[in-house]
């Protein structure tokens, strides 16, 4: 496998930006946000998820075909890095009642955030050899993971107990944290990696450019069928991505509302997955690039579903560790074979702008259905009944799948 070090410098930043998607998205500020800040108006911080990802979704298509026409991939990167690490620092400076600040801050970050993993996912084809795509991205998602566990090890060091009186105000420093540790080990790879070589466009002409390809890629996938194999695969990727997303989404509240748990317990459940998504991101990555990324993301989407039937069934904490653990496995080797088959089916001139498509589209707007499907079935059901809803996402993902014919990726020649 060549280029090795500009492999490793490309993971870091997977390494570095999952610590806002743990500590911001997942885990702390969310709760901090929709119980304190807010006074339990937990609609709000709904809305301003489903908003960051509509605007990150409209936003994607075109800055993608704009960065391949520009060569500043690696400029946009930057930019969009730096708009999430300061937001997220910013919302150190929210407190109770501070509600359209802290809203406002989160859906910069969060923008922030989403836009930036367009133009670092299509660095992936420029890294290695198709045949190793999915080891790559395995890679990838892997050392995201670890970071997540390394940052989530750092602030549960860093809280005190519950009842102590400055508890919120380190609440409040673990975002200063999780900004910090962003910004440290995303710097290796705009000093590492090298802008990939495209067709240049006068300045002038780009957002023009940019606009119009998107318009264009948009008819050639669904109207004209140009690329029938990718129109399918987003398809299927915005079915069970949406259903993985819920899942992220409402985990922590399922164990609240259905076990009990505690913070603590919710903590140390986060954990179990973060660990076991480092082992299947490896795995899986290797797997992937023996038998094919579209074989594997099939087997993925069977251990989600048997997910769905263990969180149905789930009567005890351990027994929802152990669903955990399944589901920490699945959750890297899942996204990262998508990736994969992506960078596979991707013509290699419309890199960033099909990417648009892929990671804004269909990645981020598939975040606003499956929640509002989960919340609406629970309200007038229970939530276990909402789980198994959001199982009929991953079957009929599955079985679009299966429908794509999937390129040589074992001779295929170096790109």
């Amino acid at each position: 496998m060549k280029n090795r070090g500009r492999i490793f410098a490309w993971t870091l930043f997977d390494f570095a930006n999952t610590a806002f998607s743990v500590i911001i998205v997942t885990v702390i500020f969310s709760k901090y946000f929709s119980n304190y800040v807010t006074g339990g108006k937990r609609w709000i911080w709904g809305l301003a998820v489903s908003i960051s990802m509509i605007l990150s979704a409209i936003l994607s298509p075109p800055l993608g075909a704009i960065a391949d026409s520009s060569r500043n991939r690696k400029r946009f990167l930057l930019v969009f890095t730096l708009v999430s690490i300061v937001s997220t620092a910013l919302m150190f400076y929210v407190q109770k009642g501070d509600i359209l600040l802290g809203f406002l801050l989160f859906v910069l970050a969060n923008i922030g955030f989403e836009g930036g993993l367009v133009f670092y996912d299509a660095f992936l084809p420029n890294l290695t050899e198709k045949k190793n795509f999915g080891r790559v991205s395995g890679y990838g998602f892997a050392m995201g993971y670890l970071g997540a566990l390394a940052v989530l090890l750092i602030v549960m060091m860093l809280l005190p107990g519950q009842a102590s009186a400055d508890y919120y105000f380190y609440i409040r420093l673990s975002f200063v944290v999780a900004s910090a540790f962003f910004l440290v080990f995303s710097v290796p790879l705009f000093f590492f990696v090298r802008e990939p070589q495209v067709t240049f466009l006068q300045r002038e002409d780009l957002v023009k450019k940019g606009i119009e390809k998107s318009f264009s890629t948009l008819k050639a996938l669904f109207f004209t069928k140009q690329y029938p194999a990718i129109s399918r695969f987003l398809l299927a990727f915005f079915l069970y991505n949406d259903a993985i997303l819920t899942i992220i989404a409402f985990a922590s509240i399922f164990a609240s509302n259905i076990l009990k748990m505690t913070d603590q317990e919710v903590i140390y459940f986060f954990v179990i997955v973060q660990s076991t998504a480092v082992f299947g991101s490896f795995i899986f990555g290797i797997i992937s690039d023996h038998i094919g990324p579209k074989k594997t993301i099939s087997i993925t989407l069977f251990i989600w579903i048997a997910v769905i039937i263990g969180a149905f069934f789930v009567g005890t904490i351990w027994e929802f560790y152990v669903v955990g653990l399944l589901a920490g496995l699945s959750i890297g080797s899942s996204q990262s074979s998508s990736r994969s088959l992506m960078a596979l089916l991707t013509p290699k001139e419309r890199e960033a702008e099909f990417f648009g498509f892929y990671d804004g589209l269909f990645g981020k707007s598939s975040a606003v259905v499956g929640p509002l499907v989960y919340g609406i079935v629970s309200d007038i059901s229970n939530e276990r009944i909402a789980a198994l809803v959001i199982g009929i996402f991953f079957i009929l993902g599955l079985i679009i799948l299966q429908k794509i014919e999937e390129p040589n990726y074992k001779h295929a020649k170096s790109v």
